[in-house]
């Protein structure tokens, strides 16, 4: 695979975790449609502007030097993302026994648009595996010397994935409150393993581009 479709996976990586467990209490929060909107606007802003930053700083590292530097330092763009991966990797699996979500989460359902927005700014941008992961797709296009809109599939399904909750209240209605619950215990508990399984994939791909230089 090559291009955009490479890096599609690793938006799962991006929403798991209280990414995804935020979108669920706001989509069943007071004023759920505006909270939700900004929740995603929030993520919009974080992750575009991460990968953005990462691909024009990896177009530069790749292109300075001259032609005859460009293998090497697309090499060193290879190893800077490998470390970043496995550092992802091991942060997901000591997370993997995570508690029950922590009861700030709870205070969700009285949140204000401009607390979603912040939140959403936040959770995508700081929060250490999205750095990592978003730092990696704009690094990885870089690399292939692919376009930067074929950073644009990756942003949109994570923001389509964080759109699920709301998505699920529109067309469900109420039956949404019995499933959205359901959804989100379950990516509480077994989210890490879709996540390592995603970066270990990422891992392979980065490996073999260093192996053929």
């Amino acid at each position: 695979m090559t291009g955009f479709l490479t890096i599609l996976p690793l938006a799962f990586v991006m929403i798991a975790g209280p990414q995804i467990i935020s979108a669920v209490f706001l989509a069943t929060s007071h004023g759920w449609r505006r909270n939700s909107a900004m929740y995603i606007l929030g993520a919009l802003i974080a992750v575009a502007g991460l990968v953005t930053i990462a691909y024009f700083i990896a177009k530069g590292v790749k292109s300075s030097g001259g032609r005859s530097n460009k293998g090497s330092n697309g090499q060193v763009i290879d190893v800077v993302i490998l470390v970043l991966l496995l550092v992802a990797m091991v942060y997901v699996f000591r997370g993997r026994n995570k508690p029950d979500p922590p009861k700030w989460m709870g205070k969700l359902e009285t949140a204000t648009p401009s607390f979603s927005f912040k939140l959403g700014l936040l959770l995508l941008s700081v929060f250490p595996t999205d750095l990592i992961t978003s730092i990696t797709v704009g690094s990885h296009l870089a690399r292939e010397d692919n376009p930067w809109v074929d950073a644009l599939p990756f942003i949109g399904l994570t923001l389509l994935f964080l759109a699920i909750p709301v998505l699920a209240v529109l067309i469900l209605g109420k039956r949404a409150e019995a499933l959205l619950p359901k959804v989100r215990d379950w990516m509480n508990t077994n989210s890490w393993i879709v996540s390592e399984i995603v970066i270990v994939f990422f891992i392979a791909i980065e490996i073999n581009s260093l192996a053929s230089g």
